[in-house]
């Protein structure tokens, strides 16, 4: 099997008279944490509307595991073990996260929207959504309700629902997008505990974060490849720095 988990080829993205992403060639290897980092408008959000299938591409192949993915629903997608988080917290408010995390674990194991299983039957999947929960470090919030939960928590909730569906490919989206610092470290180290026996592959502004986290970067403008490497060698390059870096220190 390829080291590389996740590859695309050419991929292009045209809307009437622009092109928001443009031969994007993407390699992923297998057990990484890989970012994708760029100015607003880069591409990076389509991208992971591509790879997900909420887009379809002009142009361009798409494969995992070495199969042509390109043309798969997006259903067929998460099957394959390719699960997104977004950039907004998407869990049920009023729910509690215990709930939360057994109606992932429902779908994974097979009996998504049974709602009408037995109690005794569902709680069969207490255990595991305990588990899950003490590793993001809700367990002493398990029976809360969501809504009341404080913005970082239900950040570190979605990772859970996310880990909840086995992902073999975890794709996040601005993990700490509109985070206190506190927050930000503690959903960074989140990030490098799950992400053990798995590859990610994120979007994310926080370059701290980035540094911290990412074994190879991808930087994206107007929906091209601007460079590639390390965080060493991307933010010691000139068109990286007048591109990106050099805005975000700004």
């Amino acid at each position: 099997m390829s080291d590389h988990i996740l590859e695309t080829r050419d991929l292009t993205k045209e809307f009437k008279g622009f092109t928001a992403v443009q031969e994007v060639n993407l390699q992923v290897q297998r057990g990484a944490i890989h970012a994708l980092i760029g100015p607003n408008g880069a591409g990076k959000t389509t991208v992971f509307n591509l790879l997900t299938k909420f887009l379809p591409p002009t142009r361009g192949t798409i494969l995992f595991n070495g199969s042509d993915i390109t043309r798969e629903k997006p259903a067929d997608i998460a099957l394959r073990g390719i699960i997104r988080s977004f950039q907004i917290s998407a869990v049920f408010p009023n729910l509690t996260p215990l709930e939360n995390v057994r109606l992932a674990l429902q779908r994974a194991t097979g009996t998504s929207y049974h709602f009408w299983k037995s109690d005794r039957i569902l709680r069969k999947l207490d255990g595991r959504a305990m588990e899950l929960l003490e590793w993001v470090g809700l367990v002493d919030l398990a029976d809360e309700i969501t809504g009341e939960l404080a913005y970082g928590r239900k950040r570190a909730l979605e990772i859970a629902t996310t880990l909840a569906l086995d992902p073999e490919l975890m794709l996040l989206d601005e993990p700490t997008q509109g985070m206190g610092a506190e927050d930000v470290e503690k959903i960074t180290s989140l990030i490098r505990t799950v992400s053990a026996n798995r590859t990610i592959l994120m979007v994310e502004h926080n370059l701290k974060v980035v540094s911290t986290l990412a074994d190879r970067i991808t930087v994206l403008q107007r929906g091209s490849i601007l460079a590639e490497g390390t965080y060493d060698e991307v933010s010691q390059n000139p068109q990286v720095l007048e591109a990106y870096m050099g805005s975000a220190h700004a």
